[in-house]
């Protein structure tokens, strides 16, 4: 697992968002596009990629996308 495979990942939840817009600093909740709807996208999409179950409060105490997918990496 690495950081620029998971922001890709990430960044695939998103039909309107800018690809080049989300980095490991993008402060995701921020985005336009951002909803829980995505939320759901982000925490589905980790369980069948990197087979981690995050959860609501996982999402709610990471700023960052680094801070997300060090969440997920120390879970997994």
């Amino acid at each position: 697992m690495n950081l620029e495979s998971f922001i890709e990942n990430f960044a695939e939840q998103f039909d309107d968002t800018d690809l080049s817009e989300i980095k490991a600093d993008t402060k995701f909740r921020e985005l336009d596009e951002w909803s829980s709807l995505i939320a759901l996208s982000v925490i589905a999409m980790v369980d069948e990629e990197y087979d981690v179950a995050l959860k609501g409060d996982d999402i709610r105490s990471a700023l960052t996308v680094e801070d997300l997918f060090n969440t997920v990496k120390s879970k997994s």
